[in-house]
């Protein structure tokens, strides 16, 4: 099931957590990324040596790019917290205006009109630790026409937050949401 697409009241919980995530946007707004997209067909700049893995395949370009802000789920154990999944909405510019559509489980990125693209991670680097990594991830299926049609690798760049919590869980089972925000480029074969 996807978190973002219920509707239910907000708890007092809830309400902290998207305190969370507005607090996290403005931050994210505020710093100065590493990589950075100039328009939609620029690849990012990526620290050069540590994340030249994330580099995408030769005969692929950048069709287009989104900007996430959201959650990244953790569950304890009973010994360590465990990523469950993201939880983010996607959106067409940097001050979150646009929304185009969601990320979810999977990994999964969904459109608005229904067109989705599954992926699964090929590498990552850390160029923050105080945030979760850089990935580069690579098309398992797409469904749909739309943005992600033909997608065939994905970035995740320019990462805010997301960590999993230092300090352990109160019991089994326990889930915490940990606002994140990130850039996401999309890319698509050129034959």
């Amino acid at each position: 099931m996807n978190p973002l697409k219920t509707n239910h009241s907000c708890s007092s919980r809830c309400l902290l957590v998207q305190m969370k995530i507005t607090a996290l946007a403005v931050l994210a707004l505020a710093s100065v990324p590493v990589a950075r997209a100039s328009d939609d067909n620029r690849a990012p700049d990526l620290p050069s040596s540590l994340c030249d893995r994330l580099q995408v395949q030769a005969g692929n370009r950048v069709a287009f790019h989104v900007y996430a802000l959201g959650v990244q789920i953790y569950r304890w154990d009973g010994t360590s917290w465990v990523f469950v999944a993201p939880s983010a909405r996607l959106f067409a510019d940097a001050e979150y205006h646009g929304e185009v559509g969601i990320h979810y489980a999977g990994p999964t990125w969904e459109s608005n009109n229904g067109g989705k693209v599954v992926a699964s991670r090929l590498e990552g680097c850390t160029p923050d630790p105080t945030a979760i990594p850089w990935l580069l991830l690579q098309k398992v299926s797409t469904e749909g026409p739309a943005i992600f049609d033909r997608v065939t690798y994905i970035q995740r760049v320019n990462t805010s937050g997301g960590l999993a919590p230092t300090d352990p869980g109160h019991f089994p089972g326990e889930q915490v949401d940990v606002p994140y925000a990130a850039q996401y480029y999309f890319y698509r074969a050129t034959h």
